[in-house]
């Protein structure tokens, strides 16, 4: 492989053109929610009633940018805090009805996203692309 490969380049280019192109097809759609968001709304309706930490420690973001994501979807009534009354310094985060229709919409957003970038692409090279993304997780992950 050669230095010059610009692999740190690439992807961190390919990252953000597809969260911008992701952010405009939910916003087109008339959705209230941003990629990041959207995968709080996922997370959410797998596991609702979580601790803000939990999310954190899932998206690998910190507590200030949890903070504010979950501001932003209590503020559109997508999320709403709980303080559970055997720990009153817990806040839980769950997912309202309105936040479940938003996740609904989401996912199939994103689904035909997922199925545009697979499109042009052979199974297996849909499958080596997976596997260089987990490993690019797997080796570079902060502990």
């Amino acid at each position: 492989m050669a230095d010059n490969d610009r692999l740190i380049y690439l992807t961190s280019m390919a990252q953000q053109t597809l969260m911008h192109y992701t952010n405009a097809a939910l916003s087109r759609a008339g959705l209230k929610v941003t990629t990041a968001q959207a995968g709080i709304l996922f997370f959410l309706k797998q596991k609702d009633m979580c601790m803000m930490s939990e999310i954190g420690e899932v998206f690998n973001i910190d507590n200030s940018a949890v903070t504010r994501l979950i501001d932003r979807l209590e503020k559109n009534g997508l999320v709403k805090r709980q303080v559970p009354p055997e720990n009153r310094r817990a806040i839980l985060i769950c997912i309202t009805s309105e936040g479940l229709e938003e996740e609904k919409k989401a996912q199939m957003i994103i689904r035909s996203i997922n199925g545009k970038i697979k499109g042009g692409f052979t199974s297996k090279e849909v499958e080596s692309y997976k596997n260089i993304l987990n490993g690019i997780l797997e080796k570079f992950k902060v502990e």
